[in-house]
């Protein structure tokens, strides 16, 4: 199953990547999808943690993706 990934503030920087499509052996939840997106891109371990939306919501560790879903990683935000 494909699924599209696009990562936002530093962890782009920290992926080097805007946007990725990436191929899923299986139906994973959320937080099997947060494990996984660590093992390809290590370098988000630098970000103590972030958000996960899918298709424009924000979805909770037991969502389940789907096929062609949209996922945006989405870091911590600051400003003043």
């Amino acid at each position: 199953m494909n699924i599209t990934v696009l990562f936002f503030g530093i962890s782009s920087d920290l992926v080097t990547e805007n946007k990725v499509d990436l191929t899923l052996d299986k139906t994973i939840s959320i937080a099997e999808f947060r494990r996984h997106l660590l093992e390809v891109y290590p370098a988000l371990e630098n970000i103590k943690t972030y958000a996960l939306a899918v298709n424009e919501a924000y979805a909770t560790d037991d969502f389940l993706l789907k096929p062609n879903d949209v996922v945006a990683v989405i870091p911590p935000v600051s400003g003043g």
